[in-house]
């Protein structure tokens, strides 16, 4: 063989690795229908003969329309910050326009590292554009979602990422998550792919549009999805800090010897109900539990296990629930769709109010008539007491002075991390639904 027929051969060996490769990347990421729907299995990127898939890394509960955005935010971009719980070597987001009257363009999108936390500049080299369908635009019709194609990323677990939007043209309410605890950025113009945070002057405690990042894993082996009011919302932990109980359980679950390597997923809404829908432009209810259980919890990416704590806000707000039977029976019906899925639900007791503006001797009787028929064990598949976690033993009525955030109905960071703490990480693991 002469060196010229030897050197087209390489070259033609070397054209075909690089088509092979470029099947498998474009392969790997499923439809962008809807969120955890894929039209087959999903391959690696990074390593397509080591097994991996997709997981949930982070979300956010579309809670609303936001007030006095008629037009949406066109000819703006918005750069949402968010933080992981699990790594992968590829990403792809989700998009909502659940409370748009219109449809929404978006004309560019982009994923990065950002370089600091809470920090709109992109770590170098880290910037990634975004498609949907092999387009580099798309319009999510009004009350639809959209997932994007996956992009090459290696995401770090416990970290931010940086995900901008822009629309070009009016699209009607935003959807967002009002109760970020998380400072997000907005600019003039289209700044989608810049690298630099100099055009991201506003500041905004929002979400907008987000609702899911997930991330393709070969160490994760699953989602856990926490469903549930402001105390999940993480309402009063500490801005910026990743101090919700949900972010103190996603360290447990990389960390502990022996815990199911879970990503976590965050699904509370501020003021949310288990029984009763808050109006859609509210920014302090949100659709009911039972309402938003299969878009927020069952239909998420590779859920394994399902966490419920909610119940108060039945009690708080008119019209009230005072009848514990028909709170339980909510919560039983969670549990009866989860079961339908394959899937064992873990459940909270409902935590002490007393010395909030809203406490009465009633409601707390009602609240600890709830807390017994759970503790029965006829409800969920398991509970989680955090009731006993969060409890002054002094005055049981009321949260431990060093787990209350001050309002004496939310908890401190120190009681989200007792809160995390009194899981028990192997009812997460089991797989078969308790017989009730």
């Amino acid at each position: 063989m002469n060196k010229s027929v030897g050197y087209a051969l390489l070259a033609g060996l070397a054209a075909v690795v690089v088509l092979i490769s470029t099947a498998i990347f474009v392969g790997f990421g499923g439809e962008n229908s809807g969120p955890g729907r894929a039209s087959h299995k999903p391959r690696d990127p990074a390593a397509p003969a080591i097994s991996g898939q997709w997981v949930g890394t982070w979300s956010a509960a579309a809670a609303a329309a936001e007030p006095g955005t008629l037009d949406g935010y066109a000819g703006m971009s918005i750069r949402n910050v968010v933080h992981t719980s699990v790594g992968g070597s590829g990403a792809r987001i989700q998009l909502s326009n659940l409370y748009g009257t219109r449809p929404l363009p978006v004309s560019h999108a982009s994923l990065a590292l950002a370089a600091a936390p809470s920090n709109p500049t992109a770590a170098a080299g880290t910037m990634r554009r975004l498609s949907f369908g092999g387009r580099p635009a798309v319009t999510i019709p009004a009350g639809g979602a959209v997932t994007s194609d996956p992009v090459r990323l290696n995401v770090p677990h416990d970290a931010d990422l940086l995900v901008t939007t822009y629309s070009p043209s009016p699209s009607g309410p935003a959807t967002y998550h009002p109760y970020a605890r998380q400072t997000s950025y907005l600019a003039r113009g289209d700044r989608t792919e810049d690298t630099t945070g100099a055009a991201y002057t506003e500041q905004s405690p929002y979400w907008r549009y987000l609702t899911g990042v997930d991330v393709w894993s070969t160490k994760a082996h699953g989602t856990v999805v926490a469903i549930g009011d402001s105390i999940t919302d993480g309402i009063t932990s500490t801005a910026g800090a990743n101090h919700r109980w949900t972010d103190f359980l996603a360290a447990r679950l990389r960390d502990e010897p022996g815990a199911p390597r879970y990503g976590v997923l965050n699904q509370g809404i501020s003021g949310n109900r288990l029984l009763v829908n808050g109006s859609r432009f509210s920014p302090n209810n949100g659709p009911s539990v039972l309402s938003r259980l299969d878009r927020d919890v069952l239909s998420r990416t590779g859920v394994k296990a399902v966490i419920v704590e909610v119940g108060l806000n039945d009690l708080f707000k008119s019209p009230r629930q005072l009848d514990p039977e028909k709170i339980v029976a909510g919560m039983r019906q969670i549990v009866r769709e989860a079961h339908a899925r394959g899937l064992r639900v873990t459940g909270s007791t409902l935590t002490p109010f007393g010395g909030h503006r809203g406490y009465s001797d009633q409601l707390n009787s009602v609240r600890e008539q709830v807390n017994r028929i759970i503790r029965a064990g006829t409800v969920y598949d398991q509970v989680v007491d955090f009731d006993k976690a969060l409890r002054d033993p002094v005055a049981p009525v009321r949260l431990l002075p060093a787990y209350d955030s001050g309002d004496h109905l939310h908890p401190s960071d120190a009681g989200n991390q007792a809160m995390a703490n009194a899981l028990n990480l192997d009812d997460l693991k089991r797989t078969a639904p308790a017989e009730l």
